[in-house]
C-alpha cells in the first residue's frame, strides 16, 4: 500500500463532534456567569448602599438621618424605589430636628494607578467643602493611599472654599491642588509630598464634580426636605 493510499483510509477527524462539545461547554460557561451575576447582585448592591450610606454620615458628621435626591437642570427630585429618576444623585444629610445640613455627593478622578472614586460633603451654610470618604482606591501602598491617612491632607477639607460667583453659574475660583507647602488661599488643596498625582486626582475631582452641581443645585437649596414621617394607624 503507498503511503498516499496509506493517508486516505484514516479516519476524519470528528470535527463536528469537537465543535458541538466546545459550543456546549461556552454556553454552559456562559450560563454559570450570568447565574452568578444574578445571585451576587442583589449582594452586592446592598453591600454598595451601607458603604454610600455609612460614608454620608462621615462627611455630613451632624447628619442623624439622610434622603436622596435626583439634580437636573429642572430641578431637585427625591428619588423613589418605583422610579429612580436620572441626573446626579446627592444625599441630603438632616440633623435631629429636620434642618439640613450638607449634601454628599460623588466625584472622581483618575490618578496614578486607576480612577479614584470619593464621596465628599459640600455645606450650604459655608458654600464650602467639609470633609471627603474615599470609596475606592488602587493607589501605591504607602504613598497615594496617604489622601486617606495624611491628617494633613484630610484638614484640606475642613472647610475648602466651593462658594459660586455672582451668577451662580461657576466657581468663583476652581478648586486646585497646590504643591506642598504652598497653599495660601481657601480654595487650595495642599498636596503630599511623594503623592502628588492622588493628589491632585482628588482636587481635580472635587473640582469637576462642584463646578458642574452647585450651578444646578443651589437655586433649588429649599426643595430638598426630610422624608416626610407616616403617622401610625
Amino acid at each position: 500500500m503507498s503511503l498516499a493510499e496509506h493517508e486516505l483510509q484514516q479516519p476524519a477527524t470528528p470535527t463536528g463532534r469537537m465543535i458541538r462539545t466546545l459550543g456546549g461547554i461556552a454556553m454552559l460557561s456562559g450560563a454559570l456567569v450570568v447565574t452568578t451575576v444574578h445571585l451576587t447582585k442583589p449582594a452586592i448592591e446592598e453591600n454598595q448602599r451601607r458603604a454610600i450610606e455609612a460614608a454620608v454620615f462621615q462627611v455630613i458628621p451632624e447628619a442623624v438621618s439622610h434622603r436622596d435626591f435626583i439634580v437636573t437642570d429642572q430641578g431637585i427630585t427625591p428619588v423613589s424605589d418605583k422610579d429612580p429618576g436620572s441626573g446626579t444623585r446627592i444625599y441630603a444629610g438632616f440633623d435631629a430636628q429636620g434642618q439640613l445640613r450638607g449634601i454628599a455627593a460623588n466625584a472622581g478622578a483618575q490618578g496614578y494607578a486607576n480612577v479614584i472614586h470619593l464621596l465628599y460633603g459640600y455645606d450650604p451654610a459655608c458654600q464650602c467643602i467639609r470633609g471627603i470618604k474615599v470609596l475606592k482606591l488602587t493607589e501605591t501602598p504607602g504613598l497615594g493611599d496617604k489622601i486617606i491617612t495624611d491628617a494633613s491632607f484630610v484638614a484640606n477639607f475642613d472647610q475648602l472654599d466651593a462658594r459660586l460667583d455672582s451668577a451662580g453659574t461657576v466657581l468663583e475660583h476652581p478648586i486646585v491642588t497646590v504643591k506642598h507647602g504652598s497653599k495660601h488661599n481657601p480654595w487650595e488643596i495642599d498636596a503630599i509630598s511623594g503623592a502628588t498625582i492622588s493628589s491632585k486626582a482628588v482636587g481635580k475631582a472635587l473640582n469637576q464634580s462642584a463646578g458642574a452641581l452647585l450651578p444646578q443645585l443651589t437655586p433649588h437649596l429649599d426643595q430638598i426636605e426630610p422624608e416626610p414621617v407616616t403617622p401610625p394607624n
